[in-house]
């Protein structure tokens, strides 16, 4: 199989002491890895760069299952740092979290990871510390097969979307917690109220947040990158008439979900997040934060843009997929940014959990109904400041394809359409269900866990037993998307799938007002973040830590 270049495409060289985007691949048993600080420049915009090897994003590590590894991590920051493996099963005591799994790299240190490759697919790494993601701390991680791959394409590329912004990401947070609207550019128009209900108009200013408050940062604060690359010059995808191109889509990016498509040329998906899948063909999908896709394509000869939209719809990451170099095709404008509408905060009771209107209407009139009755909450849930927004009744949206997509006219993936290609090795029934919420404030830029705020020093750890079957249910109180990872396990998402098909993930989007449930198998002894992988509502609380006891009762 070709490999047609992890990072591919045109870039004039760096000016002054900025970072280049990641052209570098590393292989092998042994790999070093440094992390340095410096400028990182983007469309003649500035600003404060955290690099590995000397490139954001840094280089692909590309490594083969079977093999023991050897990473040796270089600290040349001024401060700590930790790179968190994402999606690899691995010893916890190498997962790469400080505070939970292991104390950080110190300046001037080498940390070494050593662990077995238990497994194969599209993975990636990013830092764990503090908010070194944002400013480039991060890249793409290939693990091939043992044997021959399930997955056949004649050529592939990896493609890593992120985000940059000459703001250093403290400010960003800081601006966050003092004026959350700041970031948002895209006010609702006269347009958009008229269409509104009185009641509707009413409850939006209840709950003190427009309904284009679909990112927290958005463009213009962020450039949207793939490859490391803005869409000015976007990387160049070098395939022949006739071939099978696999497509390695990882989201690397801080705050941003996007929506990703190439006009005229269908994506069959056929893994997610480094798990094959039954094929399943669409036109376009939405992929969170931390997630990844691989999908196949089949272009016609010509040149091919690979359009990924923020799903605020204020800028977008572009690729090209091309049969000669230097080939531009036509880039479709942006499209009209979406509305949150009543199903976004669990109150479209009319329709059975599914609003398909987009605009903001609701089968059910909201006169009189309680915005923020915080009796809604079950006892477990601790209520206070950290808590400003409750949904009426959460639904099950796994069937919905996210935010302003259920109009737009062809087929878009949802988590319903996937179904594990390889059977799961334990479909037991789960012993008990564990409910969770998902709780925010968003004036004051708060996120939880059942309204409890991430403190590693006093939290009560998650516990599960050994070999414990498990149910999870998150149930999203919040009016923005979630996407939660799970560290050191994958579960099962329950999505009308049979037990042994349920599809394998690490990060699964609760979408707002709404619910979504796993199953997990605890067999993985060790503490474990899990968290929403949305930067800045990990670092503003939404985290705990799962425990899972070991074999003897103990980690």
């Amino acid at each position: 199989m070709a490999h047609g270049g992890g990072h591919g495409g045109h870039h004039g060289k760096p000016g002054g002491l900025s970072f280049p985007p990641g052209s570098g691949v590393l292989t092998g048993t042994e790999i070093d890895l440094t992390v340095s600080a410096g400028m990182h420049e983007v469309g003649g915009k500035r600003g404060f760069g955290v690099a590995v090897n000397g490139t954001i994003p840094g280089p692909l590590v590309r490594l083969k299952e079977g093999n023991e590894v050897t990473l040796r991590v270089r600290n040349t920051l001024a401060e700590d740092t930790s790179i968190h493996w994402h999606g690899l099963l691995v010893p916890f005591q190498f997962d790469g979290v400080p505070g939970v799994s292991f104390p950080g790299i110190k300046p001037g240190e080498t940390f070494t990871y050593k662990f077995p490759l238990r497994q194969s697919g599209t993975y990636w790494y990013h830092s764990h510390s503090g908010l070194q993601e944002q400013s480039g701390h991060y890249g793409p991680l290939i693990v091939d097969p043992a044997e021959p791959d399930l997955i056949v394409s004649d050529r592939e590329f990896v493609l890593l979307l992120s985000e940059f912004t000459a703001m250093h990401p403290h400010k960003i947070f800081e601006r966050l917690r003092t004026g959350e609207g700041y970031f948002n550019r895209q006010k609702t128009t006269w347009t958009d109220d008229y269409a509104m209900t009185g009641a509707e108009r009413r409850m939006w200013a209840q709950m003190r947040m427009p309904a284009t408050d679909i990112a927290d940062v958005s463009a213009p604060t962020y450039t949207y990158l793939a490859n490391g690359l803005p869409m000015q010059a976007a990387p160049e995808f070098l395939f022949r008439p006739g071939e099978r191109v696999r497509i390695r889509l990882i989201n690397g990016s801080a705050m941003t979900f996007f929506n990703v498509r190439i006009p005229g040329v269908e994506l069959t998906v056929v893994a997610a997040d480094g798990q094959a899948v039954k094929p399943v063909t669409v036109e376009e999908l939405q992929i969170a934060v931390a997630e990844t896709y691989d999908l196949i394509v089949e272009p016609a000869a010509s040149a091919h843009a690979i359009v990924c939209e923020s799903m605020d719809r204020s800028g977008m990451a572009l690729a090209v997929l091309s049969d000669r170099a230097g080939l531009r095709p036509a880039v479709p404008a942006l499209r009209k940014a979406p509305l949150l509408t009543m199903a976004d905060m669990g109150m479209n009771h009319g329709d059975g959990g599914h609003d398909h209107g987009g605009g903001g209407k609701s089968s059910t009139s909201m006169d009189g109904m309680p915005m923020r009755d915080i009796s809604l909450l079950p006892p477990d849930v601790k209520v206070g400041p950290g808590i400003d927004m409750v949904s009426m009744s959460p639904v099950d949206k796994t069937g919905e394809p996210g935010i302003g997509l259920n109009d737009v006219g062809h087929r878009v993936l949802t988590y319903r359409d996937l179904s594990a290609l390889i059977p799961n090795a334990d479909t037991r029934e789960p012993s008990r269900l564990l409910e969770l919420h998902l709780t925010g404030n968003m004036e004051r830029y708060m996120w939880s866990f059942d309204g409890r705020m991430f403190n590693a020093v006093s939290d009560v750890p998650i516990r599960f037993a050994w070999n414990e079957r498990v149910r999870v249910k998150l149930i999203n109180n919040t009016m923005m998307a979630h996407p939660i990872h799970l560290h050191g396990m994958f579960f099962e998402v329950v999505n009308g799938q049979t037990p042994a098909h349920q599809p394998r993930k690490n990060v699964l989007t609760v979408q707002p007002g709404a619910s979504a449930t796993f199953d997990l198998t605890a067999n993985e002894p060790g503490d474990w973040a899990f968290h929403c992988h949305l930067l800045y509502h990990m670092h503003g609380g939404m985290m705990q830590i799962v425990t899972v006891m070991g074999p003897e009762g103990a980690k």
